[in-house]
């Protein structure tokens, strides 16, 4: 049976006996206490584990966090709720769009509003995108602390074709603040099908060349088999979602029981293993970067079309052409019917694609940049919600939106008083139950299996310290 977790306290008091006398007078070893963390390359800088080993045996553990902690949720409290998007980048910053999408859809459920059919296959789409990277990079980075230094630059390259993909969408790789409340920021460029079409080819591909290296490898296989093992119901206990909850077998995904977005549209299964240990866990994420793959295939194809950044006519003109054509009063129809490249800050969301990617509501959506400056009522349509005092107001209330995060599901829960501000912000990240589950993983494994199995549960520093 697992022994207990031990307080600071407690842990304190035994390390005062590490050593004492025998029944003859001479010294007598019982327990080291290590220190692993925060201070180690496998911590990430911010978990601090205190273990008491009898020799490499863990016998407990005692899991400290809280060194990354930021305030997310007050900071989400202070601004208005267009101004709490760049702060949900910073949650799970290796998928950051899955955090865009659960948050802005915890206000559109304030507002009750329905964003269009072409902006949630978007988002469905750039959500799996993000999956499949997030999956790639824990189990890249969770090989080469094994050793298996190769398989982590295969998948940081299948990473890369994956990241142009988002900054060619986004505009950023990382922290891309591309959700809205009532939409998303821009369509997809043209030409995105193709690209992506040729980007999960090619990680499809890494992806079978990494199953040959590791899959079946004697030795990754016996540090990852029977290592950092947890019941179904230990895990139910401490409420796991996620892959960490699927390795155990019990089957629970957001996207298959409360379907979001076109989720319900979408034919995958949820992989499942059975010993809940480390080599499940990866097992599991392997076989989801696949079913995400195969989702993105399905909304390439069932995407509805709309206008996009291909369906702009004419061709540009230069400035000087112009005003030589404006002075001497010719070819004003040309004028007039070619369109001119202006600068990204002006072209603002297009109005010519922004209907089919973004809500009506005038409460909440923020006007192309073009109507506020052209007519007055964008103007100040775009003041009221961006001016303090002023802002997107939805009516009191409360709503709480789950969605199915890279690792598990994340939750957003909104409460509005009627004001500009949030009056409450909460969020529910996966990785805190992992970590207030890992002393039990640990107990009975070697000193050793401790950065695998830390590994294997995918924490990341912001989604845990909020």
């Amino acid at each position: 049976m697992a022994e207990e977790p031990q307080t600071e306290e407690h842990v304190d008091s035994l390390a005062s006996r590490v050593v004492g006398e025998g029944e003859e007078g001479e010294l007598q070893f019982r327990d080291m206490f290590l220190n692993m963390g925060p201070a180690h390359p496998a911590m990430h800088g911010i978990v601090r584990i205190l273990v008491r080993l009898d020799g490499e045996t863990v016998l407990g553990a005692d899991v400290e966090i809280g060194y990354l902690h930021r305030a997310f949720e007050k900071s989400c409290e202070v601004g208005g709720y267009n101004q709490a998007i760049p702060y949900t980048d910073r949650l799970n910053y290796v998928s950051p769009i899955i955090n865009n999408v659960g948050y802005a859809m915890a206000v559109e459920k304030l507002f009750g509003i329905t964003t269009p059919e072409r902006c949630q296959y978007i988002l469905t789409l750039m959500s799996e995108i993000s999956r499949i990277t997030d999956h790639l990079t824990c189990i890249g980075a969770s090989a080469m602390e094994l050793g298996a230094f190769t398989v982590f630059l295969y998948m940081i390259e299948a990473r890369e074709f994956l990241y142009d993909l988002v900054e060619e969408v986004t505009g950023a790789r990382l922290t891309v603040s591309y959700g809205r409340i009532g939409g998303v920021k821009a369509d997809l460029p043209d030409g995105f099908e193709q690209e992506c079409r040729e980007a999960i080819e090619r990680v499809r591909k890494i992806i079978g060349e990494c199953h040959g290296l590791l899959t079946k490898n004697r030795i990754f296989i016996d540090r990852m088999r029977d290592v950092g093992v947890i019941s179904p119901e230990r895990a139910l206990a401490y409420a796991f979602t996620g892959p960490m909850l699927r390795s155990t077998g019990v089957n629970y995904d957001v996207r298959k029981a409360q379907p979001y977005l076109v989720y319900d549209r979408m034919d995958f299964i949820v992989p499942l293993g059975t010993n809940g240990d480390n080599y499940d866990r990866y097992l599991v994420r392997m076989e989801e970067i696949e079913q995400s793959c195969r989702i993105i295939e399905q909304c390439l194809e069932q995407i509805p079309p709309g206008p996009i950044f291909a369906d702009l006519t004419g061709e540009p003109i230069e400035t000087e052409r112009m005003l030589e054509l404006a002075k001497h009063k010719e070819s004003f129809k040309d004028l007039y019917e070619v369109k001119v490249d202006i600068a990204p800050t002006l072209q603002g969301s297009e109005r010519i694609f922004h209907d089919v990617v973004a809500t009506d509501d005038r409460r909440a959506f923020l006007p192309p940049k073009e109507e506020v400056y052209e007519n007055i009522e964008s103007l100040m349509n775009h003041f009221k919600l961006v001016m303090f005092g002023h802002g997107i107001e939805p009516p009191k209330g409360e709503a709480y939106q789950a969605v199915e995060g890279a690792n598990g599901e994340l939750g957003f829960y909104v409460v509005s008083d009627g004001s500009g501000q949030p009056y409450r912000v909460r969020c529910r990240g996966p990785c805190f139950n992992f970590l207030a589950a890992l002393h039990e993983m640990l107990i009975g494994d070697m000193v050793a299996d401790v950065v695998p199995t830390f590994g294997s549960v995918n924490m990341i520093g912001g989604e845990l310290d909020r």
